[in-house]
């Protein structure tokens, strides 16, 4: 069977472990049910549910330790516990300003260090967040796309202070004002631009990368400024001019 086709087959099994996790109903770190568990509640064979693992695995979404389980995310990080206690002396937009700080640099490395096959999966990242129905399922692959790029620029001081982003990013009510700043057009522009970041990854030019991810986060910093009351004291954040 064609990686295709095969990915094709487990589709339906895909979307229902994806469906458990954002359900809420996991154990507090994460676990997932057995593979033999899950075959039983899906009614199908334990190989398609250890295949839908593996495909939900390399798209970073689960991951596993050996003797212990498949777990829903990424593994712990001792970020964590920092990232929690910066949230609440920080905002959205002073966040999107950090993004904006170092995630065009790891774009840029990326267009140095991304393998085809890693490139592959990035370009299905995107077209999932594209096609993806609601908010949750929208931020889940758009997470996804953002922090592939980081894993591949394979620099570990800037992956972990993107990691701490990434951790801060999760608070419930940053996640309804990202979810607030969407629009079908806004999403259509944000396609075109994960495209444009791709191609440039691609072409193998940094500073196209590097331009492409400052290009498309200024875009979502703007949307949500436009989203805050006047009255917030986050609305005076103004995103960073790099190239002055």
């Amino acid at each position: 069977m064609s990686i295709s086709n095969r990915n094709l087959s487990i589709e339906p099994i895909t979307q229902q472990v994806l469906a458990l996790i954002r359900s809420g109903h996991l154990a507090a770190d994460g676990k997932l049910p057995t593979e033999r568990v899950l075959a039983e509640q899906f009614d199908v064979s334990r190989r398609s549910v250890r295949l839908a693992l593996d495909s939900l695995e390399e798209q970073g979404l689960v991951w596993r330790k050996q003797g212990k389980g498949t777990f829903a995310g990424q593994p712990a990080d001792p970020t964590g516990d920092l990232a929690a206690r910066i949230a609440g002396e920080t905002n959205a937009l002073q966040v999107m300003e950090a993004r904006l700080c170092i995630e065009p640099e790891l774009a840029g490395l990326c267009a140095k260090r991304m393998q085809p096959e890693e490139l592959a999966r990035l370009r299905g990242l995107a077209q999932r967040q594209f096609e993806a129905n609601g908010p949750e399922a929208i931020e889940l692959w758009d997470g996804a796309f953002h922090r592939l790029i980081a894993q591949c620029a394979r620099n570990r001081p800037l992956l972990t202070a993107f990691a701490l982003l990434d951790k801060i990013r999760t608070n419930p009510e940053w996640i309804r004002l990202r979810a607030r700043a969407r629009s079908e057009p806004s999403l259509e522009v944000s396609h075109c631009e994960h495209v444009t970041i791709i191609e440039a990854i691609a072409a193998g030019d940094p500073e196209l990368a590097r331009i492409a991810m400052r290009d498309h986060l200024t875009t979502r910093f703007e949307a949500m400024r436009l989203e805050l009351d006047p009255a917030d004291s986050a609305w005076d954040t103004v995103p960073l001019d790099l190239d002055t």
